[in-house]
């Protein structure tokens, strides 16, 4: 039988990297369950946390974070 209380998530963070840039760090796991979700955080990047968790199944990784950049339009092409 399976433990009901096994963590099935594993949770990220953003740690900022100057204005634009940042990685995902790997702060803990969590479960989601009838009764809401439940987050074990074991450790915070020292500097540049957002407060931002994302839950991601076991099996994932998050997204590669993309730099923001300013949108271009077709006037600005030529």
């Amino acid at each position: 039988m399976a433990d009901p209380k096994a963590r099935t998530h594993t949770a990220f963070t953003m740690q900022r990297v100057g204005r634009k840039f940042g990685r995902w760090l790997e702060i803990g796991g969590g479960r989601i369950d009838q009764d809401g979700v439940h987050l074990f955080i074991d450790r915070l990047p020292v500097g540049g946390f957002t407060g931002y968790v994302r839950l991601t199944t076991s099996r994932e990784l998050p997204p590669l974070p993309q730099p923001k950049r300013p949108a271009t339009t077709c006037s600005d092409a030529q």
